[in-house]
């Protein structure tokens, strides 16, 4: 289910007047931030005039220091003008967000947030952990405008989710964790003492549970999770029980972004602020004073000879075995793609073989998402979707950016969460 979480998260920071800093104090080497600065020059290449407007990737340009200023000026122009009834609660959180750290006014969106926050409820007492990632924003973009009013939005949240069992999510947990560390830190003198023991219990229970996803290689739960669970595991002030290395955890991401792993605009936006020892606390203190447009040093790697590129073929399969839904089918076909083809361009030609496997996707700030298969379409209501399957391995990449390997079985799973 780790594609679908970050999807789910489309639908996607310490103290008052100080930066954050990172209780381990740990960065990157300066031999390998050639390394963080052509990711980000990949992240900043996204920003188009045709592309979808991400304000997660104009929070992490402004928090890292934009390199392309034109990027970073039409990014802000295009969110500004964004539509808020076009956008989800996490959706204007993000875009409130990404405007205060380009020092704009956020207009009526702020207010329009606390009024939708004001009147939030989970849709059910045990919805799923990552229904409570929009709101977790939502409360850490009102948390930096205006602290006061968000301390009741803040208690009742914390509430929910004290009493919620679903299964915890690491992104979810280290949204949680920011926005309530934001609250805790600025709860007014003379305030009620129970507010600090609300939040304090919550941190201490998220942190927790963030710590026991930490792997022996410092990953924590999957790569694409590390950055947020980084930031929380920062500036929490509810330590965990569990030590965290966090040198091991930078190493180990370093070493991933060597391997190509981080070329998802939004991956590098969510890894980006804790490469540069930031975190969304930082928001309301990013600096716009106006800078030169910089060169960033990067890696030199030497030119690739080109080479005709060899067929592979990859099995695929489309799986529909939910009951209460017309279609049941399981069909398999082998396809035939240049190696180092995106898993996008196997259903490409899966669908030109066959009409059976018509396929039909979502835009996303995470990529394309495949939204119907067969004309069976996924729908929240029901909390169906196509999950995507290496073997029986969930994939944790998206189609527009997973690499199939020579006879890798891939399947598509009409699934319900």
């Amino acid at each position: 289910m780790a594609w679908f979480t970050l999807y789910l998260l489309n639908l996607l920071w310490g103290m008052a007047g100080t930066s954050t800093q990172t209780r381990s104090s740990c960065s990157v080497p300066p031999a390998q931030q050639p390394l963080v600065n052509s990711i980000q020059v990949l992240m900043e290449s996204s920003v188009t005039d045709s592309a979808l407007p991400n304000p997660s990737v104009l929070i992490a340009m402004n928090l890292a220091g934009a390199y392309n200023m034109e990027a970073q000026k039409l990014l802000t122009y295009k969110l500004m003008a964004s539509d808020t009834a076009d956008l989800t609660i996490g959706q204007l959180a993000l875009t409130v967000m990404a405007l205060t750290s380009s020092c704009r006014d956020p207009g009526d969106k702020a207010s329009i947030l606390q009024r939708q926050m004001e009147n939030w409820a989970p849709s059910n007492p045990n919805a799923e952990a990552s229904s409570f990632y929009g709101p977790s924003l939502a409360i850490l973009a009102l948390c930096q405008k205006n602290p006061e009013r968000t301390l009741p939005i803040a208690a009742r949240f914390a509430k929910t989710l004290l009493a919620n069992s679903s299964p915890f999510n690491i992104d979810t947990g280290a949204m949680a964790t920011l926005a309530l560390t934001c609250v805790y830190n600025k709860i007014p003198v003379g305030s009620e003492e129970g507010y600090r023991t609300l939040f304090g219990q919550v941190l201490k229970d998220a942190v927790e549970n963030i710590s026991m996803r930490i792997k022996d290689n410092g990953i924590i739960g999957s790569i694409y999770s590390t950055g947020l669970a980084m930031q929380a595991l920062s500036v929490t002030p509810k330590q965990p029980n569990k030590e965290w290395n966090c040198k091991k955890t930078m190493d180990a991401i370093l070493n991933e972004i060597k391997q190509g792993k981080f070329h998802n605009p939004m991956s590098i936006a969510q890894i980006l602020p804790s490469l540069e020892g930031k975190t969304y606390l930082d928001v309301p203190h990013v600096s716009c004073s106006p800078d030169h447009e910089v060169q960033p040093t990067v890696p030199n790697y030497p030119s690739p000879v080109p080479s005709a590129a060899s067929n592979i073929t990859v099995i695929y399969t489309i799986n529909n075995q939910l009951r209460g839904v017309e279609l049941l089918f399981n069909v398999t076909t082998d396809v035939s793609v240049k190696s180092g083809s995106v898993l996008l361009v196997v259903l490409e030609e899966a669908q030109r073989k066959n009409p059976t496997f018509k396929f039909e996707t979502t835009m996303t700030s995470w990529g394309p998402v495949v939204s119907s298969i067969n004309n069976i379409a996924e729908n929240v209501n029901h909390k169906t979707y196509w999950q995507f399957l290496s073997g029986k391995t969930p994939l944790n990449e998206g189609v527009a950016d997973y690499i199939p390997f020579n006879h890798e079985h891939i399947t598509a799973n009409f699934t319900q969460y």
